[in-house]
């Protein structure tokens, strides 16, 4: 992790900006091709909630502004972030989960299993205190949504993205899955978010890339 020197940061007039707003966090909504992994999974012994988490964080690891968080009105960068989906539960509750990022997939798909079994057996709804190097992550799976907000602390505003998936449809051959990605608008803008998108999709579009290592 480093501390930006705000000084000599490029984004610092866009920082102060947008920091300064009631409501700073903005949120784009689009449908992501998943025909490529939906065909490939089935011969791999992992979950679809796995691969998406693990592709989700790979892209947010590798934008430099989904690694920008906020503290104390000065902007760190941390070296790597760590997905924290939220998983359903039998009471239909859920419970938070934090998996540590690895980009090995196997490493990183057995260290989400174990999350994921011991979250079920103790669930949880707290983070660490002042833990930031984090992505939020929930799926809605029974809804293939064209909008998504999230709820987010208004004093101070934290600054942690936020990623939702919701259900799979079919359009002609293809299938597609609705992913959400909402930002603190002072770290991170459109250009950024649109990085990630086609990120997420190069990874979902070849699933080989880290199934097979």
């Amino acid at each position: 992790m480093r501390y930006v020197d705000l000084q000599t940061w490029p984004r610092r007039k866009h920082f102060e900006l947008f920091n300064a707003f009631d409501f700073p966090h903005f949120n784009l909504c689009a449908d992501i091709d998943i025909t490529a992994t939906h065909k490939k999974l089935h011969r791999y012994p992992f979950s679809y909630t796995v691969v998406i988490v693990y592709a989700l964080a790979k892209a947010a690891n590798a934008i430099t502004e989904f690694r920008y968080r906020i503290r104390d009105g000065q902007v760190v960068e941390h070296d790597i972030v760590h997905p924290s989906p939220t998983i359903l539960l039998d009471d239909d509750l859920f419970s938070f989960c934090t998996i540590p990022f690895n980009d090995d997939f196997k490493h990183f798909a057995a260290e989400a299993e174990a999350a994921i079994a011991l979250v079920k057996d103790s669930p949880t709804l707290d983070d660490k205190p002042g833990q930031d190097e984090l992505i939020y992550m929930t799926s809605i799976p029974w809804v293939s949504f064209t909008s998504f907000t999230h709820a987010i602390h208004m004093d101070p505003v934290d600054s942690i993205p936020r990623m939702a998936w919701g259900k799979f449809f079919s359009e002609g051959d293809r299938i597609k899955m609705p992913l959400s990605v909402q930002v603190h608008h002072a770290l991170a803008d459109g250009i950024h978010v649109g990085r990630y998108f086609n990120l997420v999709q190069k990874y979902l579009d070849e699933p080989e890339q880290f199934l097979d290592v």
